[in-house]
């Protein structure tokens, strides 16, 4: 059974909908946009969640250009879903930035992500906000 390294356990994690956390993982996506504000700031655990649908997958694509990668197709083996898929830095949240990633309209909060690195994939049910997964 997969298990977290010991420097990660406890950590808390976060919910994001795939294609978001592959291109976090994968296409130096330094933005994680939310309606919401946190004053976290540290290492936590990236979740890939469940659910997914195709139009989050074709507004992803229009980030190929810039982001000079190529997203792999809806439901592609390449997408993990419900687990652990990385860990990351939360360094800031803002409300203005110049990455193209950040999208002040469609959601109005960037978390500023360091440091981003993937782990081996790990099942595990999310939960809305931060919350510490429950890994067996």
């Amino acid at each position: 059974m997969n298990t977290l390294p010991p420097e990660y356990k406890n950590l808390p994690a976060l919910s994001i909908r795939q294609p978001w956390a592959w291109m976090i993982l994968n296409a130096g996506k330094d933005i994680e946009n939310r309606t919401w504000i946190t004053k976290f700031r540290g290492k936590f655990l990236i979740h890939a969640s469940k659910a997914t649908n195709e139009l989050e997958w074709s507004f992803a694509k229009r980030y190929e250009k810039t982001a000079r990668i190529k997203i792999p197709e809806y439901r592609s083996d390449d997408y993990k879903l419900g687990g652990i898929v990385g860990v990351a830095d939360l360094v800031d949240c803002v409300t203005q930035s110049d990455s193209v990633w950040f999208e002040p309209c469609f959601r109005g909060v960037g978390f500023v992500l360091a440091n981003v690195k993937p782990l081996q994939f790990i099942p595990c049910k999310g939960a809305l906000k931060f919350f510490i997964p429950k890994i067996l």
